[in-house]
């Protein structure tokens, strides 16, 4: 008997060779992927982004670790592979797929996150916020959590900018991980769950940033909501109000122990006012599941979207009063807005940058065409969430409120994600139980998800013709801040710029396409252009690097020809001389 007793609390052998055989695939996936972006040269030459000028290295790397993911969570009778095995694949995946920037530059990708490094340095050093200065001062948080963290640390703020999206989307799938635990039992769903949200996460809002920052809080609350603070609800019996008010009073706490429901609570608020304070889009899509999840029953403390629209409504009425004095939050709304800046603006540019754009369109419509399946087929087998569907759908309410700047279409496609994911994974991994996917059906799935990888890659550096920054561009800039005393006109071409990082609030920053946003040719853009420089008491700078110049003619704002005529033109006026260049940039000096 009692060798009976060891047999049964004998722990299973916890490596198995299939184990080995995985963890050494990722292994070798990384370092295809990572040498074949380490050979790409910069500026990058091809209007299609990273995925025009990858090896194939690179796309085998991308291929074997589809092949050993799915082979792992296949597993055998027990499960699927072992967690460290899994976390291991899914940290490569991540390392892939959001770190390949890193494995081709030094520098960070895009203008926006020098921007943020400037911000928090005005911060630190002033130890103030002034929102007279612009938008970001009127939503501090993020910016001062950031100031505080690099000047306690001593962190490079560069090298923090460079690894933020991978750090931030690990913030976003521990969340997520998390959040799963409550949705499903089933942990080869959940694992795909989080391989789906990374190959579906092509919006690129990962970056040193007040929204990344925002939607990890998000996700958080999310995971408060259908965890302690969330409620049991009765069977449905219809829309008759003596049938709702019984059934809403019949509702039961699903944490039975009141101390965890406090401190969830406590949490939650905390967590709301932190997200009001960080950024301006965030706490309406919070606000909005909110009072989804609560009037669908499954929330129990009934009144926190009342709660939260009063911190939302405090913040806007007070410390963020400035900025929206000037700029009225319905200005931009309105159907034919947010479509005509959404899509019909984002409709042009060269043949590369729109393949590029329709397929980013197309990953977005196969991920929601697989959730909408899964959702069926959820529905059919009665264990369908309906949270889950209320949390994928409900961020389409903001679309027709605010433009965004166009962006509303990516923002709402992002926090719909983790939901879509969930749904998406139902139809690709419908098995129940414990039973892992047959061999064959593991054969289908590697394909698919490949191809999925593909177009997120494509979607994701599409634009890397621009937001990819050669080390002699960054150059240019550095010395450019040497060059301009205070307060000088510093001109770039368009906003794909790494500036600011620094004397943020030294020098007046303009681009020509603010200048000139609808007319960039010489005869009409130049004398613009020249007499803002010229007419600043300090003098002015023109930098002109070759990423800027291929943003505009990416987007179809210019051709190559038109561009080289007005640095020609204002290459040639009185007081105008090159103070700086490189390969890649050109410094033109001002004088006043």
């Amino acid at each position: 008997m009692t060798s009976t007793l060891k047999e049964t609390i004998r722990p299973r052998a916890r490596w198995k060779p299939r184990d080995l055989w995985c963890a050494a695939a990722g292994a070798v996936s990384l370092a295809l992927a990572a040498w074949a972006a380490s050979t790409v040269s910069v500026p990058v030459s091809s209007d299609l982004g990273l995925v025009g000028v990858l090896p194939y290295p690179f796309w085998v790397g991308v291929l074997i670790l589809n092949l050993a993911f799915f082979v792992a969570l296949r597993g055998d009778s027990a499960g699927p592979a072992s967690r460290p095995v899994m976390l291991w694949l899914i940290v490569v995946l991540v390392l892939i797929l959001f770190g390949t920037a890193a494995f081709v530059t030094d520098a960070p990708r895009g203008e926006v996150a020098f921007r943020h490094l400037g911000i928090a340095d005005v911060l630190s050093s002033s130890g103030g916020i002034d929102p007279n200065i612009d938008a970001y001062f009127n939503w501090p948080g993020f910016f001062a959590l950031l100031a505080t963290v690099l000047g306690a640390a001593g962190i490079d703020p560069v090298t923090v900018a460079l690894w933020a999206p991978v750090l931030n989307i690990g913030l976003w799938l521990t969340a997520l991980s998390v959040l799963t635990r409550y949705l499903t039992n089933d942990p080869r769903r959940r694992w795909l769950v989080l391989w789906i949200f990374c190959l579906g996460n092509w919006q690129d809002q990962d970056y040193l940033s007040p929204q990344a920052f925002g939607f990890f809080l998000y996700l958080v609350l999310v995971v408060l909501l259908m965890g302690p603070l969330a409620a049991k609800t009765p069977i449905f019996r219809g829309f008759k109000r003596a049938d709702l008010t019984a059934w809403w009073r019949a509702r039961t706490p699903a944490e039975g122990r009141p101390g965890h429901r406090l401190g969830a609570l406590v949490a939650t608020l905390l967590l709301i006012t932190v997200i009001c304070a960080s950024h301006q889009l965030t706490p309406f899509l919070a606000l909005i599941a909110m009072t989804a999840l609560t009037l669908s029953g499954r929330v129990w403390p009934s009144r926190l979207p009342l709660i939260t629209g009063i911190l939302l409504v405090l913040w806007l009425v007070y410390p963020a009063s400035t900025y929206l004095a000037g700029h009225p939050p319905l200005a931009d709304g309105g159907l034919q807005t947010a479509i005509e800046a959404n899509v019909v603006h984002r409709a042009a540019g060269t043949a590369g940058h729109m393949l590029v754009v329709q397929i980013r369109i197309g990953l977005t419509v196969i991920l929601w065409a697989l959730a909408a399946a899964g959702t069926i087929r959820d529905w059919r087998r009665r264990r369908l969430d309906i949270r889950v569907v209320l949390l994928a759908v409900t961020p389409l309410l903001l679309f027709p409120v605010q433009a965004y700047g166009g962006e509303m279409l990516i923002r709402i496609s992002l926090f719909a994600l983790p939901f879509i994911a969930m749904q998406a994974s139902s139809v690709l991994l419908p098995t129940k139980g414990s039973a892992g996917p047959a061999s064959r059906r593991t054969f289908v799935l590697v394909p698919i998800c490949f191809l999925l990888a593909v177009l997120a890659v494509t979607s994701r550096f599409g634009n890397a013709q621009y937001d990819v920054f050669a080390d002699n561009e960054v150059a240019a800039v550095a010395a450019v801040d040497q060059l301009a005393p205070p307060g000088s006109a510093i001109i770039a071409a368009a906003h794909p710029t790494p500036w600011r990082s620094q004397d943020y609030l030294g020098h007046r920053y303009r681009t020509i396409e603010d200048l000139c946003p609808s007319d960039l040719s010489a005869a009409t853009c130049g004398p613009l252009v020249y007499h803002f420089a010229k007419h600043n008491s300090a003098g002015g700078y023109l930098l002109l690097m070759s990423s800027a110049e291929s943003s505009l003619v990416v987007q179809g704002q210019t051709t190559q020809r038109g561009f080289e005529e007005l640095e020609d033109w204002l290459s040639s006026q009185d007081g105008v001389q090159l103070a700086y260049s490189n390969s890649d940039a050109r410094v033109y000096r001002v004088k006043p």
